[in-house]
């Protein structure tokens, strides 16, 4: 059974970490969170310490290793501009990392972890899930024997309250913005089924919608981000739904639905079995979010809509 610090246990992804831990029969031996609604925590390890600052969790650290007692993983779910610090304490701690995506905001950041990671001769694993989802691997797997060039079309809007502007996530230095803490799990599996970025473009972007074209080496994506309730297709609305995620691939559509808490436990198995994805696989997608969030719009804002009903006429 192996020793788990859970960082950042109120967050809305902490549970399917603890989840995971649980399915892999193992242990979280303490928990830190600034917020103490932290309930969960009972359905899967009562018995786990919890501090509301890092200071004492630190001494907790500290405490635990030097009465010779071992620290397997730190996972870290907490908000984006965060990680990089997390990881950096971890490694210096000798103690192996599971880190939500993104992994960190900028790029510049994630290359000098490498480096840490190499001399702490521990691993930073991260969680992409989507990879291990049944119907992208079967995308993945016939794509890969197959030269074709494909046309995608990558829809998801996962409309937020006013709650999500006041919070971190609405701060683009502390959550990357729509294209990092939105796009980046999408922009990974893309990467990783069709091949490296030939060329990109940004056609609009704002707080609540991003937009824009990809060339990839076996595919040419249109893609159509959103956390505004308003570009939700009529059908989703008329049945009170607040999300609508679609990948069509040559018009149709990959399936997404599934049981994803399930992914995470999926995830968790492979990292403890030395198959995780780490720092290398989290390069791609972070310099593609890096380079388009320095790239002009080409299309005005009233083209957006236009846009929109475009990708969502056949839904």
């Amino acid at each position: 059974m192996l020793n788990f610090i859970l960082i950042g246990a109120a967050g809305f992804i902490a549970p399917r970490h603890m989840k995971a831990i649980k399915e892999t029969r193992n242990k979280i031996i303490a928990a830190m969170d600034p917020s103490d609604n932290v309930g969960v925590l009972d359905k899967y390890f009562p018995e786990a310490n919890f501090f509301l600052d890092f200071s004492r969790l630190d001494r907790f650290i500290s405490k635990f290793l030097s009465q010779g007692n071992k620290i397997d993983f730190i996972v870290v779910c907490t908000p984006n501009f965060l990680h990089d610090y997390y990881i950096r304490y971890s490694l210096k701690n000798k103690i192996n990392v599971i880190c939500e995506k993104p992994l960190v905001i900028n790029l510049h950041n994630l290359l000098s972890l490498k480096t840490l990671e190499q001399s702490s001769k521990k691993k930073v694993n991260t969680i992409l899930q989507l990879r291990h989802h049944p119907n992208v691997i079967r995308l993945y797997n016939d794509t890969k024997k197959s030269k074709s060039i494909h046309e995608i079309e990558l829809t998801y809007i996962t409309s937020r309250g006013q709650w999500y502007h006041v919070s971190w996530k609405g701060e683009e230095d502390k959550s990357g913005g729509i294209l990092m803490n939105i796009g980046i799990h999408f922009f990974d599996l893309l990467i990783w089924i069709f091949g490296d970025v030939i060329k990109y473009e940004l056609h609009f972007i704002s707080k609540h919608t991003a937009s824009g074209y990809l060339i990839l080496k076996k595919a040419r994506v249109k893609w159509f981000l959103s956390i505004d309730y308003k570009s939700l297709p009529q059908k989703s609305q008329n049945k009170n739904l607040r999300t609508f995620r679609s990948i069509r691939v040559d018009k149709k559509d990959l399936g997404l639905d599934y049981d994803f808490e399930k992914l995470h436990t999926i995830s968790y198995q492979n990292i403890l079995n030395n198959k995780g994805h780490g720092i290398r696989e989290s390069i791609k997608s972070i310099k593609l979010v890096n380079e388009l969030k320095e790239t002009k719009p080409n299309l005005v804002q009233e083209n957006i809509h236009k846009i929109m009903k475009e990708l969502l006429k056949k839904r």
